[in-house]
């Protein structure tokens, strides 16, 4: 039995891939704390809405010069997307702040270690079920 093709398990692989690939966004923007001129980036925040869509979207296609191209570009939001509004910048332009993305840090973290524990928990619910003869 492949776990990866139940819906549950692959909207906690999903989730946990970008909580990773997250991590390594705030490590950079940590290693670039005191670069000049850095602008610190996160990721779009993760959608249960955008993940469990499978990524079967529908795009509209214009069939007339008047149809308005819309405030999306092609593909939609770019993935990695600059902070917007920091709370302070310094005067080298750089505006990574360590404690915000030490917390985010922390933040993603324990989303992670709850993520892994509630797969744990999944595989033992199904282990009890397959043991038992699922009655």
């Amino acid at each position: 039995m492949d776990l990866g093709n139940l819906g549950l398990f692959k909207l906690m692989s999903r989730k946990m891939g970008w909580l990773t690939q997250r991590q390594e966004v705030l490590s950079q923007n940590i290693a670039n704390a005191d670069t000049p001129e850095f602008k610190g980036r996160d990721l779009k925040p993760f959608s249960f809405r955008d993940a469990l869509s499978d990524g079967r979207r529908i795009q509209p296609a214009a069939t007339n010069v008047a149809h308005l191209q819309g405030t999306r570009g092609p593909g939609g939001m770019d993935k990695e997307q600059r902070v917007r509004n920091p709370y302070e910048t310094a005067p080298d332009g750089n505006n990574v702040v360590l404690e915000e993305q030490m917390l985010k840090v922390s933040q993603t973290t324990m989303d992670y270690q709850t993520i892994t524990n509630l797969y744990k928990k999944q595989v033992n619910m199904i282990r009890t079920a397959i043991r038992s003869g699922g009655g």
